[in-house]
C-alpha cells in the first residue's frame, strides 16, 4: 500500500515537472512580436545568465519553471530568451543579436524582464529579482497586460 502511495506521489511529481518543463523559448525577438499579436499575447524578455547569475538561476527555478507559470505562459506570454552565458558556447550572431537588444531595452542588470505587448510596446520592466513565486509575477503580468 505505501510503495503505491509512493509510486503515484512519484508519478504526480514527475508529471508536474514535465508540464512545467514544456515552457517554449525562443531567441528570436521579431518572430515572437509576430507570435504574440497573431495570438494575442505579450511578449516576455529574460535577459539571464543562465550559467553564473544565483539570482537569475533562482528565478527560473522558483518561477519559470514552475507549472503555475507554465500554465499562464502557455495561454498568455511568447517567451524570449536573452542568455549571457559565462561557459555555454553561443553563435557569434546570437551574441550579437542579444548585446543588441541588452543595449535597446537598457538591460543593466541580470535578470531583467522586459514584457511587450502585441505592438511590440514596452509594458513592464522588472530589473532584479522579484520575490513571492509564480503568483507574484503573474500578478504583475497582468497588469502590464492592461497597458
Amino acid at each position: 500500500m505505501m510503495k503505491r502511495l509512493a509510486l503515484g506521489m512519484l508519478g504526480c511529481w514527475m508529471a508536474l515537472q514535465v508540464a512545467a518543463a514544456e515552457l517554449k523559448w525562443t531567441t528570436d525577438l521579431p518572430a515572437a512580436i509576430a507570435q504574440a499579436k497573431k495570438e494575442k499575447k505579450m511578449v516576455l524578455m529574460d535577459f539571464t545568465g543562465s550559467d553564473w547569475c544565483g539570482w537569475c538561476i533562482k528565478l527560473n527555478k522558483e518561477v519559470f519553471n514552475t507549472d503555475e507559470f507554465a500554465k499562464y505562459a502557455a495561454d498568455n506570454l511568447v517567451l524570449v530568451e536573452l542568455d549571457f552565458p559565462s561557459k555555454k558556447k553561443q553563435a557569434p550572431e546570437l551574441k550579437k543579436a542579444n548585446e543588441a537588444l541588452k543595449d535597446q531595452y537598457k538591460a543593466t542588470g541580470f535578470p531583467t524582464i522586459v514584457v511587450l505587448n502585441g505592438d511590440g510596446k514596452q509594458a513592464w520592466k522588472q530589473v532584479g529579482y522579484l520575490a513571492g513565486g509564480p503568483k507574484v509575477w503573474i500578478a504583475e503580468l497582468d497588469k502590464a497586460k492592461v497597458k
